[in-house]
């Protein structure tokens, strides 16, 4: 993969949760030479720690690890993204690129308040990326072209897999693949749970369910066949599975899942409005 973050300055504004896992697969995998990485924290003490362990300055002065930055990755937490960016208003320049992670945020509210043509994209990464499995969509401000969103995608293919939408999608994207793992979780928890009632250990168990939700992902992913069609696949005549099938279906298990990238979806335009 070309690396068209080669010599490039990259600050990492709030290395906390999602910002940590990008910061150290990153560095990790030699996308980011430490000596030109800066990172910031909200804490004195967590600075120091944070830099012994990555190997780079960490402080807690945002401006002071911007203003010099090829690319400023904006981490920290939603509601104070207006006031971060409002301290890098004025030092900023269009020749720098900054990328939101922060869920909810679109890029015109931080257009708005650095109140200068400065390219922003928005990406809303999972936390599997902390595996380098994750999904991120990205989604341009403005004034930024296609070699932004070509630097922002080598940084996030990192970490797994990456699409460009629309920004008018970044609230679905947020409802399915970045609340969607929490989803999946509580599918392997409950099957999991099955395997022990029909009396597999609970460590066995856990591995078969686990195992073969990432199996049938990857044939998913992979096959690029339809859902529909992979599921007819496994499914013989009279055999177990359709049992299994028809249980799922009387207990509205598609339509719940459906409900519930509805509702996170909705709430996360409605995070977007109430913050702004």
């Amino acid at each position: 993969m070309a690396n068209n973050l080669s010599g490039k300055k990259v600050a990492v504004l709030g290395a906390g949760k999602m910002g940590g896992i990008l910061l150290q697969a990153l560095l990790r995998n030699g996308l980011l030479a430490p000596e030109l990485t800066t990172a910031t924290v909200a804490h004195e003490d967590r600075a120091k720690a944070l830099s012994a362990k990555l190997g780079i300055p960490v402080g807690i002065n945002n401006l002071q690890a911007a203003k010099d930055a090829d690319v400023i990755l904006i981490g920290v937490k939603p509601q104070v993204v207006e006031e971060v960016v409002a301290e890098l208003r004025g030092h900023i320049s269009p020749r720098q690129l900054i990328i939101s992670v922060a869920a909810s945020v679109p890029n015109s509210l931080i257009e708005k308040t650095l109140d200068a043509p400065v390219p922003v994209i928005r990406a809303m990464p999972n936390t599997p990326c902390l595996l380098c499995c994750g999904m991120t969509a990205l989604a341009k401000g403005k004034y930024a072209d296609a070699s932004h969103v070509e630097t922002a995608t080598t940084m996030f293919d990192v970490v797994g897999r990456t699409v460009v939408v629309d920004e008018k999608h970044m609230d679905a994207v947020t409802g399915l693949s970045a609340s969607g793992p929490a989803y999946i979780y509580i599918i392997i928890e409950s099957l999991a749970e099955a395997g022990v009632k029909v009396g597999l250990p609970r460590d066995i168990a856990t591995l078969l369910a686990a195992q073969t939700t990432m199996g049938a992902a990857r044939v998913v992913l992979e096959t690029g066949d339809h859902p529909a069609l992979l599921k007819d696949a496994v499914t013989t005549p009279a055999g177990c599975t359709v049992d299994g099938i028809m249980e799922l279906e009387e207990g509205k298990l598609r339509v719940t899942l459906i409900k519930a990238v509805v509702k996170a979806a909705q709430r996360a335009k409605e995070l977007a409005f109430a913050g702004h």
